[in-house]
């Protein structure tokens, strides 16, 4: 890989950080906020979100369940600042506490990216190898640029477990929940490479817009994507679309 290529991945490589909610009331206020079951969660990290009233992610997350006062919630650090702005400000009136974010580490475990605490993990190689195993998984990871870009069923968040439509209101619930039931999105979450430079999330290809990005591993040149686009764009485009794990190639339309 040539030192231009190692500069522009780095120049990618996110950040991120990890809150604890905890309090007597932590439980029933995320599952006010969050589009997955709060109540059902275990010890692994499960990806969710917390979406604005419109029903597009405000905050893409891992939470994780220590015990039922207790969350543990991973996002990327740029959006960190403007999360504990949300948690203060919907979260006046019940009782938990917001700890101070802390560093945590991409990493993959078992062919799994997740994230640990442990200084080793904080390398580049470790960002990098997280970064290629998650968009090949579909992992997708919200950053500030795509903040309220897009809806969680666009990006497949119902096919890893992470919305649930039977748990009650939730923030965007109404219009996250009438597109499930009377819709489909046209526009959904697909896996590619391509060729010339790396976009950057939130960037736009014609109408083709890119989640997250890297260039490939293998030194030759391009890119491999996690984009939102309807089928027959990415048919039009110079892209090819690759395979997601088998969870994910299923239709984001309601099962009939």
């Amino acid at each position: 890989m040539s030192d231009a290529t190692t500069l522009s991945d780095q120049s990618q490589q996110p950040a991120f950080v990890q809150l604890t909610i905890a309090g007597d009331d932590a439980e029933k206020f995320l599952q006010g906020q969050l589009t997955a079951d709060v109540t059902k969660l275990g010890l692994s990290f499960q990806a969710t979100a917390l979406s604005n009233l419109k029903g597009r992610i405000e905050f893409g997350l891992w939470i994780k369940k220590q015990d039922e006062n207790q969350f543990d919630v991973v996002l990327s650090s740029d959006c960190a600042e403007a999360l504990q702005a949300h948690l203060k400000k919907f979260g006046a009136f019940s009782k938990f506490e917001t700890s101070a974010p802390t560093p945590i580490y991409p990493c993959v475990l078992a062919d799994e990216p997740t994230f640990s605490h442990k200084e080793e993990h904080n390398t580049a190689d470790e960002t990098q190898a997280w970064m290629q195993t998650s968009i090949a998984t579909g992992n997708y990871w919200i950053v500030s640029a795509t903040q309220n870009e897009f809806q969680p069923q666009e990006l497949r968040l119902h096919q890893r477990g992470g919305m649930d439509y039977d748990k009650g209101c939730y923030l965007g619930q109404e219009v996250i929940a009438r597109i499930y039931f009377k819709a489909a999105p046209k526009a959904f979450l697909h896996y590619v490479e391509g060729t010339g430079d790396t976009p950057t999330a939130g960037e736009k290809l014609g109408k083709i817009q890119v989640v997250n990005a890297i260039t490939k591993a293998d030194g030759d040149s391009g890119f491999e994507a996690l984009v939102v686009a309807r089928p027959e764009q990415l048919a039009e485009s110079e892209m090819t679309i690759l395979d997601l794990p088998t969870a994910l190639q299923a239709d984001v339309a309601r099962p009939q």
